[in-house]
């Protein structure tokens, strides 16, 4: 299999089919204006969890459990949707198959939606939802972050505020086409618009409105883009070339870089927004999976012990 120069793997003419396919599935919908038929819609994308992983509810969420979980190593994964949309419906699938690739429990986190739950909501309940781990006697370089899209950009500003409330700091994170900047600033925002079929400016403008509810958009904690980063664990950033926030992810790892952190950049060639949801379509998407989850697996020490 070739490769492109950071090391994901390069297109074929059978991965150029998939893509196509997927294209015209997704050009075959708009998205509802309406926030509740909306996030139905989201919800339908989603398909179903796998039957050998182990779903509990718990307080916040859910812990999905795949069979190959290894010693205490934990995952939190917060789900994209602009903090609007999004659920266990939508991401479940995808988030068990991360799990299994990094080969641990991984809880999904429910964090209250807005427009009903404006800032700072959903960072309050993905702080509350590390400390529960920290409560349990779960060590923190046992536990990994993982999330896409608003989930991810909610990974960093959650790392951020763990940092600045002196709490020991996960092993590791990892985020998935994630929005760093609610301010729109990013150039691809404007020069990918046209070749973005998931994202549309229209939509971005109402979730947007609906998280910040008045809140400055440069606000390191809803734009991690703005913050103080030195200090922050290793981050991986996984994003496809067609999509508008891969200038988001871009500015981020290079701002990481400068603050004398570890970032990670992997741009996929051609792919859509958080194109890991269609993984039962698109064999890159299985792909960006196991790369992602073995990169957690490798940067925490639930295994070892």
């Amino acid at each position: 299999m070739s490769t492109t120069d950071t090391g994901v793997p390069a297109m074929s003419a059978r991965d150029t089919a998939e893509l196509d396919e997927l294209l015209a599935l997704l050009a075959a919908d708009d998205w509802p204006d309406d926030i509740a038929e909306a996030r139905l819609f989201y919800d339908a994308w989603g398909t179903p969890i796998a039957d050998d992983v182990t779903v509990e509810p718990r307080d916040g969420g859910h812990l999905l459990t795949p069979p190959n979980a290894e010693g205490t190593r934990t995952g939190l994964y917060f789900h994209g949707g602009g903090y609007v949309y999004g659920s266990l419906r939508s991401h479940g699938a995808m988030v068990a198959e991360i799990a299994r690739a990094a080969r641990c429990r991984m809880f999904f986190v429910d964090y209250r939606r807005a427009p009903e739950h404006p800032f700072p909501a959903a960072l309050d309940d993905a702080v509350a939802a590390y400390r529960s781990l920290l409560a349990d006697g779960t060590a923190a370089e046992d536990i990994v972050l993982a999330g896409d899209s608003a989930g991810g950009g909610l990974v960093l500003t959650t790392l951020l505020r763990l940092r600045d409330e002196g709490l020991p700091l996960p092993a590791a994170a990892a985020c998935i086409s994630p929005w760093t900047d609610l301010t729109g600033s990013g150039e691809t925002h404007r020069t990918l618009a046209d070749r973005d079929p998931m994202i549309s400016q229209h939509v971005v403008a109402l979730v947007t409105a609906s998280y910040l509810a008045g809140t400055a958009p440069t606000t390191p904690y809803v734009s991690p883009l703005f913050g103080e980063l030195a200090g922050l664990p290793p981050v991986l950033v996984q994003v496809g070339s067609r999509e508008v926030m891969l200038s988001d992810a871009e500015r981020f790892v290079a701002a990481l870089r400068e603050a004398g952190c570890t970032g990670e950049l992997e741009v996929w060639p051609g792919m859509v927004h958080v194109w890991h949801l269609h993984h039962t379509r698109l064999d890159k998407a299985r792909q960006a999976v196991a790369r992602l989850g073995d990169w957690l697996r490798t940067r925490s020490g639930g295994a070892t012990r």
